[in-house]
């Protein structure tokens, strides 16, 4: 019986992804290192787009809730 719960263990461990998710990521993006203002709503998510690879659904929520307009 515990062999068969260290195996199983193992198996979900091993099946775990490391690659991080990567919307909100802090990495560099051209897009906001230069001409980015994040409290203009289109300028805000035309970056969420193209740095954090959303949708305009997604993108539109999360610069609304940050606070652009």
């Amino acid at each position: 019986m515990r062999l068969v719960a260290v195996i199983m263990f193992a198996l979900m461990t091993a099946a775990c992804d490391q690659e991080q998710d990567i919307t909100g990521s802090t990495s560099t993006c051209p897009m906001r290192n230069y001409s980015y203002n994040p409290r203009d709503m289109k300028q805000c998510v035309n970056a969420c787009k193209s740095c954090d690879r959303g949708t305009t659904v997604t993108c539109t929520t999360s610069c609304t809730l940050k606070g652009a307009r």
